[in-house]
């Protein structure tokens, strides 16, 4: 039977691969029936993970097992992504965990579900722990394939000490590092240069043969640090690239996360995108996945701070075209295509506050946060006892009684809990339960005065505390932060608001004023002597995403608006001046600048900023837009009728 492209591809790969016996060997426990259940294979980025993984997963289907592999860069992190992911890899129509299970465990003899860039999954790492693996049927192995290694929680919970084993990745050794450089055409001579000055790192170890024809490896420097000699080694590769024009991609190409056509036309609309694109396509750091080219993040990272060291202008109007392409491209798509514009444009925000506070970079902290149980309401009535006051701790208690699911535990390394958060989400709560909280009685009335749009959510993360630190910024707090995220992006599109409270106000005014939030300063509350401040989050009618979005525009300076609308003034900045906006006239020029350039109905106006149904108000709809365009004088013809349908923002 003749073989095809891939079965060619693959058998290259495979005579291409050298060393990793240890770890080979440590995986290959997996397939054994008394073995271990899971595997943490972490190692720095480009050191050869998924290399070894793809390796591992040849050898486990030719030992008659099936292998399901996902990137992690590729599944949105909640809960209904991998399912859905899963779903769609072994071939049911429900994303149901039951099902999901089912079906595993119907695929008869061992299954290895890989999971690959496991570092973007940090959001996931406790359901997965708590909830998805141990209701896995016996047959299924899991390898996590990430930067760092597993979080303490993996070590300390009860029973995964024996069920699971980290495999740690380092470089090759010396003798392996040539003898992968003999399969990439280097002399045993040279070799042994570069094995040396490139620390035996498998992705510099390409760059280095690949840059071999302008510099050689006797003028190396043999002993700089590794990321020194990664972005030594990109730089030589870069001015080894003989043409302007694939050098001139590249870098335009490593301000994003992911390289697609539609990025390639915007970036450099005067070049042909497809022959761009196959430009990077045949570089050997660059990797075609299911929806676009992905730059290794190692060499990707060296040409961005190279760029922007060198023309940063130029770095700055390629983020800010890219923006303006993954707005305009968001606004059309939705379920799982809605996740890689989340990360697309999240990948946009150089700010840490953000960036980190959805995928953090660094190892996993030695805390833990997990849904409470029973067992936690001592640990949880000691920390209240220690940091509030009777009527504070009386009014939490009650919440616990009534929804002790809406409580997540911070836990330590050894397994303590040092503190807790509690949320809630607004269609799951009784009115009456609301109106029994002094504080959540606040929130509940400002929603009366200000309503959000039908079917849309609030989320009211109603206390965190932890010993020793209250609700002032530490470790357990930063811990709450990350696991409130999860929950962002859980509850997107229809989540609209985050409500919270905090009596150590100042200490995180500064943040809080950059994310977005407006303090309720007439809603303060005051229990035992103390006050407990208000705050609100409006993600807006895009929800996380156009939040998101804004948040990106704002650090890249880009005039999205019309002239520029000042979201937190809730005024029009023109030419002639600010004009200041209604509630309502905001409401609609925000959701007309979130769909600009497509047509929106009086009907979803009335839905989505009066939070109405009711067809016969569309006249209201045309009253507010009449001053509106009144307000925006010269850019008037900017708000567009269209005939039967509603109105259009047009851009500018």
């Amino acid at each position: 039977m003749p073989q095809r492209m891939s079965d060619l591809l693959t058998a290259c790969a495979h005579q291409n691969f050298v060393g990793r016996i240890a770890e080979l060997t440590i995986l290959g426990t997996l397939l054994e029936p008394q073995g271990p259940r899971v595997m943490h294979v972490h190692g720095i980025a480009g050191i050869g993970k998924t290399t070894l993984l793809a390796r591992f997963a040849s050898i486990a289907r030719t030992h008659g097992a099936t292998v399901i592999q996902l990137d992690c860069r590729h599944v949105e992190p909640t809960e209904q992504g991998v399912l859905s992911a899963l779903s769609e890899a072994i071939g049911v129509a429900a994303q149901d965990t039951g099902v999901v299970v089912d079906r595993l465990g119907g695929l008869g003899g061992i299954v290895v579900l890989a999971f690959d860039a496991f570092e973007v999954f940090r959001l996931l790492d406790t359901w997965l722990r708590q909830v998805f693996i141990p209701s896995l049927p016996e047959n299924v192995r899991v390898v996590l394939g990430g930067r760092q290694p597993p979080a303490a929680a993996w070590y300390t919970s009860p029973g995964w000490g024996q069920l699971m084993r980290a495999v740690p990745v380092s470089s090759l050794t010396e003798n392996e590092a040539r003898d992968f450089l003999l399969t990439l055409g280097i002399s045993e001579k040279h070799g042994a240069i570069i094995a040396r000055s490139t620390h035996g790192h498998p992705l510099a170890l390409k760059l280095a043969a690949a840059a071999l024809r302008e510099v050689t490896p006797e003028q190396w420097p043999t002993d700089t640090p590794l990321q020194h000699a990664l972005d030594e080694l990109t730089h030589i590769f870069l001015e080894d690239v003989n043409d302007a024009v694939t050098r001139r991609v590249l870098e335009g190409s490593a301000v994003v996360r992911r390289v697609t056509l539609s990025l390639l036309q915007v970036l450099f609309p005067d070049l042909a995108p497809r022959d761009a694109l196959e430009r990077l396509r045949r570089l050997p750091f660059v990797d075609a996945t299911s929806d676009g080219l992905m730059i290794h993040d190692a060499v990707r990272e060296a040409i961005a701070r190279s760029l922007h060291a060198s023309d940063p202008e130029r770095y700055l109007e390629y983020r800010r075209a890219a923006w303006r392409q993954l707005t305009r491209e968001a606004g059309s798509v939705g379920g799982g295509d809605l996740w890689r514009y989340t990360a697309d444009v999240l990948f946009m925000i150089e700010n840490p506050i953000v960036r980190e506070a959805f995928f953090p970079s660094g190892s996993p902290a030695a805390l833990t946060v997990e849904m409470a149980s029973v067992v936690d309401e001592t640990a949880l009535t000691d920390i209240l006892h220690a940091c509030e006051g009777r009527e504070a701790t009386e009014s939490i208690l009650r919440w616990w009684h009534r929804i002790p699911r809406a409580f997540s535990v911070v836990r330590d390394s050894a397994g303590r809990t040092v503190g807790f958060y509690c949320k809630f989400r607004s269609d799951e709560l009784e009115s009456g339960w609301m109106l029994d909280d002094p504080i959540m009685e606040q929130w509940y009335s400002h929603l009366k005065r200000y309503p959000m749009p039908k079917d849309s959510i609030a989320l009211f993360c109603r206390r965190w505390l932890s010993l020793g630190d209250g609700d002032s910024p530490g470790e357990a707090q930063a811990a709450v932060w990350l696991d409130l995220k999860r929950a962002y992006m859980e509850l997107r599109p229809r989540l609209r608001r985050v409500y919270l409270t905090v009596t150590d106000l100042e200490a995180y005014a500064p943040v809080a004023r950059r994310l977005g939030f407006e303090v309720l300063a007439e809603r303060t509350v005051v229990l035992d002597g103390r006050q407990y401040h208000s705050a609100v989050l409006d993600f807006g009618p895009a929800s996380v995403d156009g939040w998101l979005a804004d948040l990106a525009a704002a650090e890249l300076g880009v005039q999205q608006e019309i002239g520029l609308l000042d979201v937190d003034a809730r005024e029009l900045v023109l030419d002639e001046g600010r004009v200041a906006l209604t509630p309502l006239e905001f409401g609609v020029t925000r959701y007309l600048v979130a769909r600009r350039g497509k047509a929106v109905s009086r009907s979803e106006l009335l839905r989505e900023v009066w939070g109405t149904r009711y067809e016969g108000g569309s006249n209201v709809v045309d009253a507010v837009v009449r001053t509106l365009r009144r307000k925006l004088g010269g850019q008037a013809d900017r708000i567009e009728t269209v005939t039967g349908v509603g109105y259009r923002l047009r851009e500018p």
